[in-house]
């Protein structure tokens, strides 16, 4: 019980188990997935039932794999990852820093698809 709007350490657990699906399905899935990548590379491997990502740089399988299966509402097979370094870029005599991203590769169950991936985007 609250005693002038304190909570115990037992209510502040239960609550927070109760309210991790609605983290789940909402913000939390949209701020690990940032985009996915369409590139050529991408694009083929559809055809595998794999699809690419952006995700956060502190993202994990796990979280990616909650994060996709919420988001779209398909089956998540596997995911594999890799973090893509920073490159030195020229802008004329001015130089600067391209920032690394993280991809994160899905592949789903047999038989399910994105739409967001399919032809005619």
């Amino acid at each position: 019980m609250a005693v002038f709007g304190k909570t115990t350490k037992e209510e502040k657990s239960v609550s927070a188990l109760s309210e991790t699906p609605k983290v789940l399905g909402g913000a939390f899935a949209n701020g690990i997935l940032r985009k996915p990548r369409v590139t050529e590379k991408a694009y083929s491997m559809n055809a595998e039932n794999r699809y690419v990502f952006e995700v956060s740089d502190t993202a994990s399988k796990p979280q990616i794999k909650r994060a996709v299966e919420a988001v779209y509402g398909v089956h998540v097979v596997s995911v594999n990852t890799v973090s893509l370094p920073s490159r030195v870029r020229r802008f004329g005599r001015a130089m600067g820093r391209k920032s690394g991203v993280k991809k994160a590769m899905v592949e789903i169950k047999e038989g399910e698809s994105l739409t967001l991936f399919q032809a005619g985007m």
